[in-house]
């Protein structure tokens, strides 16, 4: 594979390297940008912020400390981090402003699961599309408020399409991972901690470690809490989430939001792999000089592992909170699949359901065929067709003698 990013970006890169120097005190760069945070959002932050600042503290520190870390990826970190402290500032100030946000009641979300690259993001936005349900649009996860009106939206959404113009860095992302922030989008844009800043920015095996022994609890009473701001003042609708690393967290998902339901998406690991390892080494392009790709096979490879694993735990507890989805249903007989998968879920089906999922499958089908130009070989990141059978063989099996 040739290099993946643009010659602007390069050239941007190299401008940026006098900004690599904060990195070598992190402490005091993530402390002036809790300052800026204050200074934008117009809150001062208080001890309900302490461990939440403790927490990106350590991240910035892990950061900092990557091998081969760009001046751009370092200054992308830090601004981040400062915009979700942002984000977190606004939530929290609208919560005690309006104590009553607090009691909105999120009743029965659905969580969409499962390794990437499985059509979490076609069971998103087709069960989302129902009048009955609404996902967060991305600009909502950034930039959580109340009902704004026309004017403060635009420019609400206007910022968000800024902050993530990847694409003019990584064009390839286009038609990978396409990002639209007027739709929905996974809560990963809110959630403050996950692997993704391993699989999408880094390797960081000291920030592996920590997160592996944390206890998740808060981060998705933060989610609720959001939520709880996105519903106030506005119709209630039934929430329709996704992040496919959620899989390794449903029992605390479980307990924060009881009643959930989880929509597992299953499709031959064998087939997601080499995918998935090359959307990860072109987001990590974005952040390293040069990525490892053997690196990037054997993180991709473990953290797969470690999700269905911690999936097929909880669902053997908790079989009736799990949904099921086979990929081959979902893309070859939708018209037949989805209606059924409501019907599971609880959610009403209409002709008029019929008629947006004729336009939700067109646009699939467009970024499908987007998805043939993207180009890749498990073997280009140090793994082989033999070793996922293998590390995949029970998992296989036990899909392919589920009852659909």
């Amino acid at each position: 594979m040739d290099s993946r990013t643009t010659p602007l970006f390069k050239a941007v890169n190299a401008a940026m390297a006098p900004a690599l120097r904060s990195r070598r005190n992190p402490e005091a760069a993530w402390e002036k940008a809790v300052h800026q945070a204050e200074r934008v959002s117009g809150v001062a932050v208080d001890g309900d912020d302490e461990q939440w600042i403790a927490d990106f503290e350590f991240l910035i520190r892990c950061v900092a400390a990557v091998p081969g870390l760009s001046p751009m990826g370092w200054a992308t970190t830090v601004m981040d981090a400062r915009a979700r402290l942002v984000n977190r500032l606004r939530i929290r100030e609208l919560h005690r402003r309006h104590p009553e946000i607090g009691a909105e009641p999120i009743e029965k979300p659905v969580f969409i699961v499962g390794l990437p690259r499985t059509a979490t993001t076609l069971s998103h936005q087709v069960l989302a599309a129902s009048p009955a349900c609404r996902g967060p649009l991305m600009w909502e996860l950034t930039h959580t408020g109340l009902e704004p009106d026309p004017a403060a939206k635009a420019k609400r959404i206007k910022r968000a399409r800024r902050q993530f113009s990847t694409t003019k860095w990584a064009p390839e992302l286009a038609h990978i991972h396409p990002l639209d922030v007027t739709k929905p989008e996974e809560s990963m844009f809110l959630l403050p901690h996950g692997v993704y800043h391993l699989l999408f920015h880094a390797p960081m095996p000291k920030y592996r470690e920590w997160f592996a022994e944390r206890d998740t609890s808060a981060d998705y009473r933060y989610l609720k809490e959001a939520l709880q701001v996105l519903q106030y003042g506005r119709e209630r609708r039934r929430w329709i989430l996704k992040y496919p690393f959620d899989i390794c967290h449903m029992p605390v998902i479980q307990r924060v939001f009881p009643g959930a339901r989880f929509v597992w998406t299953h499709r031959d690991p064998v087939a997601v792999a080499g995918s998935l390892c090359s959307l990860a080494e072109l987001s990590q392009s974005l952040f390293l000089t040069r990525p490892d790709r053997e690196t990037v096979g054997r993180l991709t490879l473990e953290l797969m592992v470690e999700a269905v694993e911690a999936g097929r735990e909880f669902r053997r507890r908790h079989l009736a909170a799990v949904v099921d989805v086979p990929y081959h249903r979902l893309v070859s007989s939708p018209e037949r699949y989805v209606p059924e998968l409501h019907e599971r879920l609880d959610i009403p089906w209409t002709f008029d359901d019929g008629e947006r999922l004729v336009d939700s499958l067109n646009r699939s089908l467009r970024e499908r065929e987007r998805d043939r130009r993207h180009e890749y070989r498990v073997g280009d990141f140090g793994l082989d067709s033999e070793e996922l059978e293998k590390a995949f063989a029970d998992y296989q099996r036990w899909t392919a003698a589920i009852d659909y």
